[in-house]
């Protein structure tokens, strides 16, 4: 494994790795594990196991691929002559205001990995300005210009990627491709590797059945370590996933940079129509058209057809890539997260109404766990949040040693895997998680809000302004109530709430007063019962409530510890049957109310105790209560 930053980079980050620990290991007490910590971390390993043990059956699908599936469907490719592939290739390259040395490069290699196929091969390179056609000619010159390779230009409106592309496939359609052509759709910032098409386009000729292709990925970044570091993650964690669904023979995208598609797929009307105007129609944000996510249309027509999609782990294309903005890295990676997530998520509703049985469930179930991860991500965070403020604050660093180990583990298996590594994957992982999950919410609710920071354009809401701002409100209150909902689910479950019981449920009906008997002679009896011999009951202020139930437990109660009850200015309300068991200067049904005081002792007989009262008021029910169990 090759390390993806600079070793000194790799050495702080250890040793800033290693205090960590450290002082996590310091803080933790000795009591940690407690009866009363249960629900921590039955929670937390309940979510860890559910998402790491599917985790893990991608990591064994993505390995079966790689060492036994794959290395049988190469070299069934190589024995195939590679003029059963394709007798003519079609290049879509769509640039956007790239630097002259990057084209020049992109198209040199291009131009020289067609020379090596030896059929006819045209090259459409959709523009954005006219400067680029100087560093492309400059290029099919220092090839050589061969006479098998042609040039088209074309020049975008400037309205996006998408009009662009519908332009160029209606130029290769009209060229009439043969049955045996296929057609790269790329982007002009994709250098490729010597060998890629023809390696490549052998594929077609081993499978007649399949429609389409995509490679691995890496790339050259212009940033610093971090910005490094991210991008190399995204492209392990990519290769895994990839890998494991080729397995069933189909893909979560075709991706933009390098994807190979058979021609008669990428000149049928319906392909262009829908990689130009793809849209959807939501039941509350209305009919809205993609802005971006040409990949995933693309993806999404070859899905519905049943064509078979192939991951080429061994061939790779390298992507120059560069932050939005390269001094603020948490903006430009939450502004590209929300771009793909939201083109991920536009997409995947619909691949799922197509079912199991059309898509396979493995494929279908991972687009429907794409839904459930998002909220189930946040639930470790949240508990260790709770647990930390409300119980103990020992959990925090618990939790951490918890995300620590397990990133470390995923780090070093995306390392074998993908044959490169950072420590700075450890943190990256957790980032890229729990903000990635937070950003597929808030996207959930705002399908239609797009923006391309790079083309500098957007789209999706209405025009009208109240429209517009009753869609961002209605979207907040639906956003708000899942959330709210979660928090209160993961409260219940952690025990930091408890479900109210029978008599709190009966106090929210009609007989409240019924209810609040119950409750008062509940809280009594347990108050005079559960104290130390010979004490003192504190009798809160107000009005209490004790009818016939009282009397019923009277007669048998037991091991009353309680020896006196002192109000704060208590008012007693009584039934009948409860009147009979205090012992007052004249009774309370004749004179209706009496004040129990030093002046005027009373007592309350409960069971074969006797108990002083203080301080407190008595008075008979004059609503003729009977309340009742």
């Amino acid at each position: 494994m090759r390390l993806v930053t600079h070793w000194s980079v790799e050495l702080t980050t250890l040793l800033l790795g290693l205090a960590l620990l450290l002082v996590i290991a310091d803080a933790l007490p000795p009591n940690l594990f407690t009866p009363g910590t249960a629900q921590f971390f039955f929670a937390i390993g309940f979510i860890g196991i559910w998402r790491y043990s599917w985790w893990c059956v991608h990591l064994v699908r993505a390995l079966i691929y790689n060492l036994h599936h794959f290395p049988a469907l190469r070299r069934k490719a190589d024995a195939a002559p590679l003029e059963q592939a394709t007798d003519e290739l079609f290049i879509l390259c769509t640039s956007f205001r790239i630097a002259p040395h990057i084209n020049f490069a992109v198209y040199r290699v291009l131009i020289l990995d067609a020379m090596t196929l030896g059929i006819p091969v045209t090259i459409f390179a959709s523009l954005s300005d006219r400067s680029d056609v100087d560093a492309i000619e400059h290029a099919f010159d220092s090839c050589g210009r061969p006479a098998k390779i042609h040039l088209h230009y074309l020049f975008q409106r400037g309205d996006g990627k998408r009009s662009a592309m519908g332009d160029a496939l209606r130029a290769i359609s009209r060229r009439l491709p043969s049955p045996r052509a296929q057609v790269v759709l790329m982007d002009g910032d994709v250098q490729l590797e010597p060998g890629t098409l023809p390696r490549s386009l052998a594929f077609f000729a081993a499978d007649p059945e399949l429609g389409a292709l995509t490679t691995n990925n890496q790339a050259i970044v212009d940033g610093g370590d971090v910005t490094r570091a991210w991008y190399a993650l995204r492209h392990a964690q990519r290769h895994l996933m990839m890998s494991s669904m080729a397995l069933s023979r189909r893909l979560l995208v075709l991706t933009g940079r390098y994807s190979v598609f058979r021609a008669d797929i990428t000149t049928d009307p319906g392909f262009i129509e829908l990689v130009e105007n793809d849209s959807l129609r939501h039941w509350r944000l209305g009919h809205f058209k993609f802005l971006s996510g040409d990949d995933k249309s693309t993806w999404f027509w070859l899905l519905k057809r049943g064509y078979t999609m192939r991951y080429l782990p061994d061939v790779f294309v390298t992507g120059i890539e560069a932050l939005p903005d390269k001094k603020r890295f948490f903006y430009s990676t939450r502004d590209l997260m929300q771009r793909w997530f939201g083109n991920m998520l536009r997409t995947s509703g619909r691949a799922i109404h197509l079912g199991p049985r059309r898509l396979g469930f493995f494929v279908w179930w991972c687009l429907v766990d794409q839904r459930i991860s998002m909220w189930t991500t946040l639930v470790g965070p949240t508990i260790a949040l709770l647990m930390t403020l409300f119980i103990k604050t020992s959990f925090l660093f618990a939790y951490l040693l918890w995300v620590t180990f397990t990133r470390c583990v995923v780090t070093l298996v995306l390392g074998r895997m993908s044959g490169r590594i950072s420590l700075l994957w450890v943190p990256l992982l957790y980032y890229n998680q729990v903000a990635g999950a937070l950003i597929k919410t808030y996207v959930m609710f705002r399908l239609n809000r797009q923006s391309w920071t790079r083309q500098g354009i957007s789209s999706g809401e209405p025009r009208d302004r109240k429209r517009r701002l009753r869609q961002r409100r209605l979207s907040r209150l639906l956003h708000g109530t899942y959330a709210a909902g979660l928090l209160l689910a993961i409260s219940y479950g952690i025990h930091l709430l408890q479900p109210p019981d029978a008599l709190s449920v009966a106090a929210m009906g009609h007989d409240v007063q019924r209810t609040r008997s119950q409750l008062d002679e509940r809280w009594l009896l347990a108050s005079v019962t559960q104290g130390p011999s010979g004490s003192t009951v504190q009798l809160p202020g107000g009005t209490l409530y004790f009818g016939d139930t009282l009397a019923e437990h009277a007669r048998t109660l037991e091991n009353v510890h309680a020896v006196t009850l002192i109000g704060q200015r208590t008012t007693l309300v009584l039934s009948p049957k409860a009147a009979r068991l205090f012992e007052t200067p004249a009774p309370v049904d004749l004179i209706g109310r009496i004040t129990c005081g030093h002046g005027a002792p009373c007592k309350l007989k409960l069971g074969n105790s006797i108990l002083q009262l203080n301080n407190v008021t008595l008075t008979l029910n004059t609503d003729n209560m009977q309340p009742q169990s």
